[in-house]
């Protein structure tokens, strides 16, 4: 990459613009609530934990925590205590009224108890019947993504969300993709056992530091060894995928609001690219409501090209997606590349990813954001987008498993976005909703982590919470959209395994700060005299299998100099749960619950009508 910002000048920027906060489905929240969400999650947290642990409640609850059945062994936090506390706080703080607010941490308290009981009730049975009890580590591991599950499902069942729309999937043969997910699931499990069991004082050392239950070092291997695999055989696909050169003419679709500050900039990239590619490159920049000079210095830019060619189409609704529907009607070639106006194209990006297009069954490809650099979070930005774009999102192109691709940068063939009614307007996630959509009607989606372009970074605090806010918000939104996918009888993997691993990570981030705060009382106040939790506890719950990610992400990619911005990452990584949480709480919550396994005539009154899909 040699392109280059010319005037940096990120601090100043605001972003805001109706895609911040879909009306219909979130509103603004102050930056107070956040805190108090979590000054009252710890008052509720410290109240149950001491009445647990008083001679009174011990004598009910002798495993000082909600579990009503005896388990064998000791688990290292009351992780019943923690999800019942973070559900009322929660619920407390969420955007809607007060009915509203108190059925939602009702709904999530009696639903996850009831749940727990059930599991505890199997626990007395197995006593009964078979002798043998669960160890109370299960349990404690159980009850969490049990959690994790009902607080994000049930965020969809009371949350506006966007309508349920049917989701055409055309089967496609998929035995290669089983038997490596199969192969490398096994390779990681056996890997997982072998380091677990050896007998090294530093796998008992990492044993007793983790957070959940003493997880063990070979439970954190699992996840990299699974998509290390995945990774090498996705990288083997896209050196065997390369052809000879492909330069069809390809229109350059950009939705630019209040953009001045770059899209020259922005411009000057792609007539780089498109002297590189040397096929017909036609630009559209989607003025979308800009209030700043955006226009007149597109207008110019787009005159002084020397291989591109361009023009400023005006569009005044505002919404990135009415821009980007506006783009897709005046493109007339058969391929088109959607581009943010605050992204710069690596002069080799249009070149790298077309060839990719003469194998038919491509549908849409995409690369990895690199951050411009020298600002506030650039260096933690560097390793985020290694771990999700440049490792992640590249090994589930091996089992045709890629959920989204952002549209900072992406390829598409031009039929397919107007077969599915285009870009979705009114939500968030309408670049991810897009090429899911396109995925599920039997087209693979290629990362390639060599085809790279600069892509900005929020300089302010305000502006990476607005950004992240949006962003993360977007995963609810479309897979309530996409939950056809969820609940039908399609066997897609997307739908079955990815989006509803989505639901509960998103649940975990959420919840991420609140469980820091919950193991420091734990580990201050020692509330409990046989919990084995120590201090590393607290710290292993930021770091831990995040690192080990992260450090074989750099290497893989090649940017060992990401490995320096590891502190950054973690510290970044807790300050994105934060927005993560923030973000949880500005979505509109509902009286009743919804049926999330059928479109009903009340989810479509309520939701309106979204996107022209």
């Amino acid at each position: 990459m040699t392109t280059e910002i010319q005037s940096d000048n990120r601090d100043q920027i605001s972003f805001i613009s109706v895609d911040s906060a879909p009306k219909k489905f979130a509103g603004f929240i102050p930056v107070w609530r956040a805190p108090a969400t979590l000054a009252v999650f710890t008052l509720i947290a410290a109240m149950l934990l001491w009445m647990v642990n008083t001679p009174a409640g011990a004598q009910i609850f002798p495993n000082r925590d909600f579990v009503f059945s005896p388990y064998e062994g000791n688990h290292a936090i009351a992780i019943r205590i923690f999800l019942v506390s973070f559900y009322i706080a929660f619920g407390c703080f969420s955007s809607g009224t007060l009915i509203a607010r108190l059925s939602f941490a009702a709904d999530m308290t009696i639903t996850f108890l009831m749940i727990c009981g059930l599991l505890d009730l199997a626990n007395l049975s197995a006593q009964y019947w078979l002798n043998v009890s669960f160890s109370l580590h299960f349990s404690a591991i159980v009850s969490g993504l049990v959690g994790f599950a009902v607080y994000s499902f049930k965020l969809l069942e009371r949350g506006f969300m966007p309508s349920r729309i049917r989701i055409e999937h055309r089967a496609v043969k998929s035995t290669r993709a089983v038997i490596r997910l199969s192969t490398a699931l096994l390779v990681a499990s056996m890997v997982s056992l072998w380091v677990g069991s050896m007998d090294l004082d530093a796998v008992k050392t990492m044993r007793s530091w983790t957070l959940l239950g003493g997880i063990g070092p070979g439970v954190f291997l699992f996840l990299p060894v699974l998509f290390g695999q995945l990774y090498l055989l996705a990288i083997w696909d896209i050196m065997v995928a390369k052809t000879v050169k492909y330069r069809p003419p390809i229109s350059v679709v950009v939705p630019a609001h209040n953009e001045q500050y770059i899209i020259e900039d922005t411009i000057r990239a792609m007539d780089t690219a498109a002297k590189h590619y040397g096929g017909e490159v036609h630009i559209l920049i989607m003025n979308n409501n800009s209030s700043d000079d955006t226009e007149g210095i597109a207008r110019a830019t787009l005159a002084a090209c020397e291989a591109a060619s361009g023009k400023v189409i005006n569009v005044p609704k505002p919404g990135k997606s009415n821009a980007l529907n506006a783009g897709l009607d005046a493109v007339q070639t058969e391929f088109f590349i959607r581009v943010d106006a605050d992204t710069l194209v690596g002069e080799d990006n249009f070149s790298r990813a077309m060839p990719f297009f003469t194998d038919p069954s491509v549908g849409v490809v995409g690369g990895v954001p690199v951050p411009p650099g020298g600002a506030l979070f650039d260096r933690a930005r560097l390793l985020e987008v290694q771990v999700k774009h440049g490792f992640y999102s590249v090994a589930m192109g091996a089992v045709n498993g890629v959920v989204g691709i952002p549209g900072m940068f992406v390829v598409m063939r031009t039929e397919h976005p107007r077969y599915l009614g285009g870009f979705v307007e009114g939500m968030n996630g309408e670049d991810t909703d897009l090429s899911l959509r396109i995925g599920e009607l039997g087209y693979h989606s290629v990362v390639d982590p060599k085809l790279r372009y600069v892509s900005e970074v929020p300089a302010s605090y305000k502006h990476m919470r607005e950004q992240r806010m949006r962003w993360f918000r977007s995963v609810y939104h479309i897979s309530s959209r996409c939950r056809d996918l969820i609940y039908s009888s399609n066997r897609s993997l997307r739908g079955k395994v990815i989006l509803p691993y989505m639901l509960v990570n998103s649940a975990r981030r959420a919840m991420l700060v609140p469980l820091i705060i919950f193991g420091a009382l734990e580990t201050l106040f020692a509330f409990n005299p046989m919990s084995p939790i120590v201090w590393q506890s607290v710290v292993a719950v930021t770091t831990g299998a995040p690192s080990i990610v992260a450090i074989c992400a750099t290497l893989l990619n090649g940017v060992p100099k990401g490995i320096i911005a590891l502190p950054e990452y973690l510290i970044f990584r807790v300050m994105r749960a934060y927005f993560t949480l923030e973000s949880m709480l500005s979505i509109l919550i509902d009286v009743d619950a919804e049926n999330l396994e059928r479109a009903t005539t009340r989810d479509l009154q309520k939701s309106g009508p979204v996107g022209i899909a």
